[in-house]
């Protein structure tokens, strides 16, 4: 059983009655769900997860008010619930703690993006680092009778305005052709080992960012980043397969190709959203046109490496 069904079926068997029992008053107004850090958050974990900071366990969320009221003592009482469940004990690493029990809402919040709600300008959500982003907005929330929770979450889950999206996609765009389609070779040619490598990944790791930017979803943490592309409408599949081919062969020159495909698709869909009308196969020539759409002119000014 996955961790995120596991920890839904625990809240059902123990939360539920708890909260009825011992806090009759707030029912109404205690958010729950399974939200934050950790594979089992993603979906994502596995029999190898199991050995930290794994296991029954889901989050309680309270206003400012009522955390005052009643935080405390809802701890308490959490912390009292059966600690094994099916055959399921929560391990805990020196890292791990905190990721269940009961919470403010707006600290809970302002852990990931520095502040308890969205941001307010363009220039605060250009900074706010996407792991972070796709940490605050994942798992699953099983009730939220108030609806203040899940008021954060939706504007989050909106994903960025669009001249933050512009203005990353453009980045990307650069950092993507610099690495792989310029440096890449090159690297090779001079048989310098390091920036072949580095090359690679690197641009493996901006192109994942660019289809996760196109499907309008927060990249999350780098070891779930490639995997999490199966989940992607826009050229999810095709990417997770193509990089796994990128990978998995020694030719350098086959490497090129399967990045030349890569970029070719890329620019495919740039034309089918609108965002570029270049004939250019090279992402350095699209970047400067997907910037030029950006409408706020302080962004606008920004150099179009910046994102």
């Amino acid at each position: 059983m996955k961790g995120l069904q596991l920890s839904e079926k625990y809240y059902a068997a123990h939360g539920i009655d708890m909260i009825e029992k011992k806090f009759p008053k707030y029912k109404d107004r205690i958010a729950t769900g399974l939200v934050g850090e950790g594979s089992e958050c993603f979906g994502f974990d596995d029999k190898i997860s199991r050995d930290h900071d794994w296991g029954p366990g889901f989050c309680l969320w309270l206003t400012m008010e009522d955390y005052k009221a009643i935080g405390k003592q809802l701890q308490a009482e959490y912390e009292k619930l059966p600690q094994t469940y099916r055959g399921n004990k929560r391990l805990i690493s020196e890292w791990g703690s905190g990721r269940v029990g009961v919470f403010e809402t707006g600290p809970f919040y302002s852990k990931f993006i520095g502040r308890p709600e969205p941001p307010d300008s363009l220039e605060e959500w250009l900074y706010l680092p996407e792991d972070y982003l796709s940490k605050c907005t994942n798992g699953k929330v099983f009730t939220d009778p108030l609806g203040e929770f899940t008021k954060i979450r939706d504007k989050l889950l909106n994903f960025y305005p669009d001249d933050i999206r512009l203005v990353k996609i453009a980045a990307r765009c650069m950092s993507c052709a610099q690495s792989g389609q310029y440096n890449f070779m090159r690297s090779a040619a001079r048989k310098e080992r390091f920036p072949l490598f580095y090359s690679e990944i690197k641009f493996c790791s901006d192109i994942i960012s660019m289809i996760f930017l196109l499907n309008r979803r927060y990249t999350p943490f780098y070891k779930w980043m490639h995997h999490a592309l199966q989940a992607l409408p826009i050229l999810g599949d095709f990417l997770y397969t193509r990089i796994n081919d990128l990978i998995g062969t020694l030719d350098y020159k086959k490497k090129n190709e399967i990045i030349e495909h890569i970029c070719t698709e890329v620019i495919k869909k740039f034309k089918e959203e609108g965002l570029s009308d270049s004939s250019s196969d090279f992402l350095l020539d699209h970047g400067p046109i997907i910037h030029g759409k950006i409408k706020d002119q302080n962004l606008k000014q920004r150099d179009v490496w910046l994102g």
